[in-house]
């Protein structure tokens, strides 16, 4: 045994004697070289921290692969993780683990190396003990058709899961625009966390309208390009008209929950002129609704016509608040694109009362009457307080409530007062019976009905006008550029 480690050992030394460790690594290099010269596959190291910054797209692939379906049917060993106050089970790769994700019909391979870091006597920033690292194989032919798509793809799949996880916030204005929050001095924005359990499918509404204000809302969010391809602001409008009671504030926490959007209450009446209205303006954030309610109430809609006491730029200042001519630039002038992915939502009872100028396309795009509950809404309702599906009631109940609630003209927050925690049978019994009593005292009085009837009628009065001003104007600029 000794003479055969002797001879080893002679055979070590005359190797390197003959091939020192400098030719060795040049021929390794070389080796090397003429590997990837005829593979093919490019290899990618993405690792955890680039010199002294972090690295975000080591973070980005992630949360990716965390999700993808592909690379986790793929895996051979997951780690799983659940974060403190979360109900969600991520996956992650293993160490020293392959997996493999498809894109475009190209298959990545990525490959997770954990190694330990040489001790440093010194240094200025802490560096984590490990090495962490992604190396990512793909074939020659997909790097350059590919491989920037799928990184793209990574970093937007990355920045909507961050989205979807953090809390949404509701916020709301003080007057001067300071804030209380003592780590955010100058901020005037005051925000409580958006807890609010209304969405879609629980919105008393006709099932169709809803499912033409989500398709609006799905088709603004995926909008990007076409908003930068037609030189528009990317922002929407939107206009919640109709009695107390309908449903306007359940309707914009749903579009904030389907959108998982930040909430801004914009209180009119506690800012104090149009530059205070611009700054708060400024201070929104992407991804969020700026809600205006009961806007008729908010501001004198009237002063545009008033001739201000003195000229200056504290003119709006006279009136205690800012002006329509303020508003309407805040929600569609040049400030207004001051951001991007913003809705914008005003509420009113009274449609009659606006401006025409607040109508029009470009401020509110698009025009959502919240009228009482229709039979479609009142079967949610139905199913949302008393758990009752199609055929839990007999035909003939069923009937006369739909015969009775489009003459009783009852608000869905009314129906909710008579559903709420009473058994099933007493409470349609019970809100047959209010609706019915409704249905006579309408009969002797429609007062209301008539009022409504006048708001929609000059609704639609404003639209037309609208519409044929827009159509003049395109006939105008016609002539002159014949």
């Amino acid at each position: 045994m000794a003479s055969i480690m002797g001879v080893l050992a002679f055979f070590q030394g005359l190797l390197s004697t003959i091939f020192p460790p400098e030719l060795r690594s040049t021929v390794l290099k070389l080796l090397r070289r003429i590997n990837h010269r005829f593979s093919s596959y490019c290899y990618y190291d993405i690792t955890e921290v680039d010199g002294v910054n972090t690295n975000e797209l080591y973070s980005a692939v992630q949360l990716h692969l965390s999700t993808s379906s592909s690379a986790v049917s793929s895996a051979g060993r997951l780690s799983l993780t659940r974060h403190l106050n979360s109900s969600a089970v991520t996956f992650g790769l293993s160490h020293n683990d392959t997996l493999f994700d498809t894109f475009e019909g190209a298959v990545f391979q990525w490959e997770h190396l954990i190694t330990q870091r040489p001790p440093q006597s010194f240094s200025w920033r802490h560096v984590p003990d490990e090495k962490r690292v992604f190396t990512l194989r793909v074939k020659k032919t997909h790097t350059k058709s590919v491989l920037n798509r799928y990184l793209e793809h990574i970093t937007n799949r990355a920045a909507e899961i961050r989205r979807n996880n953090q809390d949404r916030h509701l916020y709301t204005n003080s007057r001067g625009g300071g804030s209380i929050d003592s780590s955010r001095p100058g901020f005037p924005w005051e925000a409580v966390p958006f807890k609010h359990p209304s969405t879609f499918e629980t919105l008393a509404m006709d099932p169709v309208k809803k499912s033409e204000i989500m398709a609006d809302l799905r088709d603004f969010a995926n909008g990007e390009a076409f908003y930068k391809a037609t030189g528009r602001a990317w922002k929407r409008g939107y206009l919640l008209f109709g009695p107390p009671g309908t449903g306007k504030s359940s309707m914009i926490a749903s579009m904030a929950n389907y959108l998982n959007y930040d909430i801004y209450d914009l209180e009119l009446s506690e800012v104090g002129s149009n530059s205070e209205l611009r700054k708060l303006l400024m201070k929104t954030s992407a991804k969020s609704i700026i809600v205006i309610e009961d806007i008729d109430c908010s501001i004198n809609l009237t002063n545009r016509t008033k001739k201000p006491s003195r000229v200056g730029h504290h003119a709006d200042e006279d009136s205690g608040g800012p002006t329509l001519s303020g508003l309407l630039n805040f929600t569609d002038g040049l400030w207004s694109c001051c951001g991007s992915e913003r809705i914008f939502v005003f509420t009113t009872n009274h449609v009659d009362k606006l401006d025409p100028a607040l109508l029009r396309s470009g401020r509110m795009d698009m025009h959502i009457h919240m009228s009482y509950c229709s039979y479609p809404a009142l079967k949610i309702l139905l199913k949302n307080y008393l758990g009752i599906e199609d055929g839990d009631l007999s035909d003939g109940i069923m009937e006369e409530l739909e015969g009775v609630v489009e003459k009783a003209k009852i608000t869905p927050a009314d129906v909710s007062e008579v559903l709420i925690r009473r058994e099933k049978m007493r409470a349609v019994m019970e809100l047959l019976k209010e609706m019915k009593n409704r249905r006579e005292r309408k009969r002797g009085g429609n007062e209301d009905e008539e009022q409504e009837k006048r708001e929609l009628e000059m609704h639609n009065r404003n639209a037309e006008k609208i519409e044929k001003d827009n159509d003049q104007m395109v006939v105008d600029d016609e002539k002159k550029f014949k």
